[in-house]
């Protein structure tokens, strides 16, 4: 047995405390700071109140005076020392040794499960040294509260094992999206007790982690963050389905977001009752735009379909009652040959050969974003812009400049359709278009018909290349002139005729 300290006289004692209590406090607040600005450890407030209360403690244990409520005053410098602690821990165990010296990740539940722990040792402490409470009689002593704090610990170290799990097994982590109870989102943080998650609704979920470890989770950014995904399309019986599936491809690879490797597929999924059932396969480098890339896709793929008259068809159970489009496309040939008679391309064609010219072309619709023509493609129609606006972006040296805006009533691509040169820009819908396209075909049969329109339109491509050299200038010669005019109308002439297969 260890025996006491004699008390000193009240005077010498508390002579003794004001010396030692500043003494104490300033050695404490030294230390505090030289944590702080040397190692970066981040104390407060509770640093402040533990200094000045260990400084009082300190002397009046040691000289065993009678210190009014000095149970409490343990019990305080045990607390705010737990405080204390815990920064030390956080400073130099997980932040330098873990985190900076071994470059691991320490997950924020670890930190604060340790934090958690060191607490509740402090206020074991406090009870069985200052108030000479022990837990094991505290339990045995009231059944219920036995069976309510297990309860209680049952569920807070379900939630703390499951969170070592998530830790170590590393089935996802912060940033992940998630498919998780049928439901996508993307990890913001694990914690000790819960994970927390995000909608792309911005809805947040907090799920223990203990239900967590219960569920079949599918992590959309594991091993990498490409992934892929699936859309479901039904399309008319009549269309054949290689061309659903070059449709399908292509539309797919027009959407903004769609990564071009790995390649697009399509599937055959099924013969449903009023549809053939396709399933598009494709990826994407960030989950976060899902609704935004499936929109595109769905988008293009309605355009696409319509434009090469394929029907995405009702249920059978839907009554259908169709009225025939004949008057609407009508009048857009009507609107596109007053367009066509005023383009000085054509108007060395009468009335008869344009009517005989446009009731065969193509009626199409284009929605905004589309590419109605791609730079650098082989192109043998052209198109006359009946509603609408489109942008003409040209691509050079892999920067694209956009060099004119077309509106209703423009024509484009009528070089490409007269002499089969590529294309020279990209056409992109600016709004949604309505447009006629005329092909070789349908001009191929009015120029056999007709064979003096070759002379015509070789004369007029011939004056328009004189005009893009310059060569029609005041200074130039017009023997000169209609020298080269005619050299460049032989030349187009050939190239019609070559081209048309006449």
């Amino acid at each position: 047995m260890i025996a006491s300290m004699p008390s000193l006289p009240s005077g010498e004692s508390a002579v003794i405390l004001v010396i030692a209590v500043p003494i104490i406090y300033f050695a404490m607040v030294f230390l505090g700071r030289r944590l702080k600005r040397r190692d970066g450890v981040r104390l407060g407030l509770m640093y402040q109140l533990f200094a000045i209360t260990l400084a009082f403690y300190l002397p009046v244990t040691v000289l065993d005076m009678d210190f009014p409520n000095r149970t409490e005053l343990g019990s305080a410098v045990i607390l705010l020392g737990a405080v204390f602690v815990n920064a030390l821990l956080k400073r130099f165990l997980f932040e330098l040794h873990y985190q900076e010296r071994r470059q691991a990740s320490v997950p924020k539940f670890l930190s604060e499960v340790v934090a958690l722990l060191v607490v509740v040792v402090a206020f074991i402490l406090v009870l069985a040294f200052g108030y000479d409470v022990r837990i094991p009689g505290l339990l045995t002593g009231s059944g219920i509260a036995a069976v309510i704090i297990g309860l209680a610990m049952q569920d807070l170290l379900g939630n703390i094992i499951a969170g070592f799990a998530i830790h170590f097994g590393k089935p996802f982590r912060a940033g992940d999206w998630l498919i998780i109870d049928n439901k996508h989102a993307e990890v913001v943080e694990v914690n000790w007790r819960s994970t927390r998650m995000r909608t792309n609704d911005d809805v947040y979920l907090d799920i223990p982690n203990r239900e967590i470890a219960r569920l079949t989770i599918v992590n959309l950014h594991y091993p990498t963050r490409r992934h892929a995904l699936r859309i479901t399309v039904g399309v008319d019986y009549s269309a054949p389905p290689t061309r659903v599936k070059d449709i399908l491809i292509h539309a797919t690879a027009n959407a903004v977001g769609v990564s071009g490797d790995p390649r697009i597929k399509v599937f055959l999924k099924n013969f449903g009752d009023s549809a053939v059932e396709y399933e598009v396969k494709f990826w994407v480098d960030d989950h976060a735009i899902y609704n935004e890339v499936t929109d595109a896709i769905r988008t293009n793929i309605w355009y696409s379909l319509k434009r090469h008259g394929i029907k995405i068809p009702f249920p059978m159970r839907t009554v259908q009652i169709e009225r025939s489009a004949r008057s609407h496309e009508q009048e857009m040939q009507n609107n596109a040959r007053n367009i066509l008679r005023q383009q000085p391309l054509f108007q060395c064609l009468d009335d008869a050969q344009l009517d005989a010219l446009l009731p065969r072309g193509r009626l199409e619709h284009f929605g905004r974003g589309e590419k109605l023509i791609q730079q650098g493609e082989d192109g043998a129609s052209m198109f006359i812009l009946v509603n609408g606006e489109a942008n003409v972006v040209v691509d050079r040296d892999g920067d694209s400049t956009q060099v004119a805006r077309l509106r209703a009533g423009d024509c484009f691509g009528e070089m490409s359709l007269l002499t089969g040169e590529k294309r020279s820009a990209t056409v992109v819908a600016q709004t949604d278009c309505e447009v006629v396209e005329i092909g070789k075909p349908v001009l191929a049969n009015s120029l056999k018909q007709q064979p003096e329109l070759l002379n015509k339109l070789s004369e007029l491509l011939a004056r328009r290349q004189l005009e893009t050299e310059g060569i029609l200038a005041e200074n130039t010669s017009r023997k000169a002139i209609a020298a080269r005019q005619t050299e460049y109308a032989v030349t187009f002439l050939d190239k019609l005729r070559t081209f048309f297969e006449l």
